[in-house]
């Protein structure tokens, strides 16, 4: 028994210890493979609210293993349970449900020392919820085969020529098409090519089950349908031989165009058959009018439910006076049209001299856009940003444990916030990312592949280090801020520009020019920094060293002597650096004192 299945690991949450357990040849009372808890595995401590009634079976049998002392209060691991004895379980998800204290798929979550999940390790036809599947005719097959074949007979196909008539089997394990793979592919496929040929088997031969959904693609159209029965192998004169499962095909297609984003990103991956269950809601609901939708939901069709709740709509609210009031901005219009830009290109860029507020501007906008701070992530680029510190890439962690050092991919700021983003009951909420000094870095470093799908956000990628398909989700908007004094924005280069609105801030127009008199209205303050400040601008040459109003809007400046003391060590000092190797007298032209001769009228 040992031989035939490998130990098996659990990590607790949030790095803790590991739990090790090995699958039995056993049948459950459930019919699924006893698994085997092994002493010495660490426990959590507590369990989640929703335990006791969402898993009744492995509460209790948590409770009594508690009781018994088979869990009990671990020595090695302060916080958690230890089992003191081997524990035997009806299944695999029972065994981590009892070690996470919360609902599990143990099929899922325990896997060996290579990262392989448990579920890889069985032969069976198609485990878990209904799910839905895209085929495509790919292999060996042109479109008139998929029309006269596939939608007229009522089937989907995988070619399987390469391989011996008899070695593919209904329900083999992913660990068993792995071996037969390396053996008929190995001279032939490279190392990722050979594993989507596993991946793709696998899930044709032992994820896919009856009453599964399936799509595929035709002349620009999507076809839907059911399958309906078990595998069957179809061969031909030619010697030709493939995989075949009967499907119950819907009478419409639709229009790939047509289709809500999130689908057409999903259906834009280079696989020939891929997993499309996260958008199988939406799937569900094509073809069907909301009414419809509503009324299944009556007769309790649970996919109705979730079919119409996919369909809320994602809204930017539209800014109002009271928004305008507390931003300082000289008019509600502005701020809409800024949201505009937003909702048409989901890019954005504040651009403008320092202290004229872009971050100050892009972070209270996305959170009156968003909803909150929660669906707001800001990052700031500097020189040394790489794409790994954005997006994904390998980085140093310790082993809690071993403490040893290993290499592992980390998710950067812009892939938690997209995962966060596309999560099932997200899709309806506005998800902002803001880059603070955007032309700080080198962009197209930072975004490598990622540029593309700025400008075509219905379709995705193949990402460089994890391999995956990746697609950004139309909820997740970018604010970018560039600070035109710091970096000249002219060396954004053209394709960021066309992936981008560009929205200048700066002290020559609204809504930049009048915030610092605005501000010292509502403080009920004297106006004479605001025409300090309208003044020193007024002299300085290039717009892009222009002094903006923050310099001014803090409480410092307006205790004794605080004026004089921000315009000597924050003030001059910038523009003794736009002015270095110039003959220019600094402190006589932009000084306090000359500024204040000129805006003080003179007397009779």
């Amino acid at each position: 028994m040992a031989d035939e299945f490998p130990e098996f690991q659990l990590r607790l949450p949030n790095g803790g210890p590991v739990a090790h357990g090995r699958l039995l040849k056993e049948i459950g009372l459930n019919g699924s493979h006893k698994f085997r808890v092994l002493a010495g595995s660490p426990a959590r401590s507590d369990t989640s609210p929703s335990f006791p009634r969402t898993n009744p079976s492995s509460h209790r049998s948590r409770a009594a293993l508690i009781s018994d002392e088979s869990l009990a209060t671990s020595t090695r691991w302060p916080g958690f349970l230890e089992v003191t004895e081997d524990i035997d379980c009806n299944s695999a998800s029972a065994a981590a449900e009892i070690i996470l204290g919360r609902n599990s798929n143990g099929q899922v979550v325990w896997k060996t020392s290579k990262g392989h999940p448990l579920g890889d390790y069985l032969a069976q036809d198609g485990w878990g919820r209904r799910r839905t599947w895209l085929v495509r005719a790919a292999h060996a097959y042109t479109t008139d085969f998929l029309q006269q074949t596939w939608l007229q007979e009522g089937c989907v196909s995988l070619e399987a020529t390469r391989f011996d008539w008899g070695t593919l089997n209904q329900g083999m394990s992913k660990d068993a098409l792995r071996s037969l793979a390396e053996e008929v592919y190995e001279s032939t496929l490279s190392y990722s090519a050979r594993r989507r040929v596993v991946d793709e088997f696998y899930i044709f031969l032992s994820r896919m089950k009856p009453d599964d959904g399936v799509c595929t693609i035709s002349g620009g159209m999507l076809h839907i349908g059911k399958i309906t029965g078990p595998i069957a192998r179809v061969g031909s004169e030619s010697g030709n031989w493939h995989l075949q499962r009967p499907v119950e095909w819907e009478n419409t297609g639709y229009v790939l165009e047509e289709l809500p984003e999130e689908v057409q990103q999903k259906l834009s991956v280079q696989q020939d058959v891929a997993d499309l269950t996260s958008v199988q809601a939406m799937i569900d609901g094509l073809g069907r009018t909301d009414e419809e939708l509503a009324d299944e939901v009556k007769d309790a069709v649970e996919s109705a439910a979730t079919a119409l709740a996919a369909r809320r709509e994602l809204e930017l609210p539209e800014p109002d006076d009271e928004l305008a009031r507390e931003l300082l901005v000289h008019d509600a219009a502005w701020l809409r049209e800024v949201r505009d830009l937003l909702w048409d290109e989901r890019q954005l860029v504040f651009y403008g001299p320092p202290g004229t507020g872009k971050t100050y501007l892009a972070q209270k906008l996305a959170e009156f856009l968003g909803g909150g701070r929660e669906q707001v992530k800001l990052v700031q680029f500097h020189p040394s940003y790489a794409y790994e510190d954005f997006f994904e890439g390998f980085r140093p962690q310790e082993d809690p444990e071993t403490r040893q050092v290993a290499f592992r991919l980390a998710a950067g700021p812009l892939r938690e916030l997209a995962d966060l983003a596309s999560s099932e009951g997200n899709r309806h909420v506005p998800h902002f990312l803001i880059i603070d000094e955007m032309n700080r870095a080198n962009l197209a470093k930072v975004f490598g592949e990622l540029y593309f799908l700025l400008e075509y956000r219905n379709r995705s990628v193949r990402l460089t280090y994890s391999n995956d398909d990746f697609a950004l989700p139309p909820n997740l908007f970018v604010i970018g801020t560039m600070n035109t004094a710091d970096r000249s924005i002219a060396l954004v280069d053209a394709a960021m520009r066309r992936r981008f609105a560009f929205v200048e801030l700066s002290p020559r127009t609204e809504p930049t020019k009048g915030v610092l008199r605005r501000w010292l209205a509502t403080k009920e303050r004297d106006t004479e920094p605001a025409d300090l400040l309208d003044e020193l601008n007024r002299r300085i040459p290039d717009p892009d060293f222009q002094i903006g109003p923050s310099y001014l809007m803090k409480p410092g400046v307006y205790r004794e002597g605080g004026l004089e003391r921000t315009w000597r060590t924050k003030i001059l000092p910038l523009l003794e650096e736009y002015h270095y190797g110039e003959d220019v007298r600094v402190e006589q032209r932009y000084g306090l004192t000359s500024l204040r001769e000129s805006i003080t009228p003179p007397q009779a």
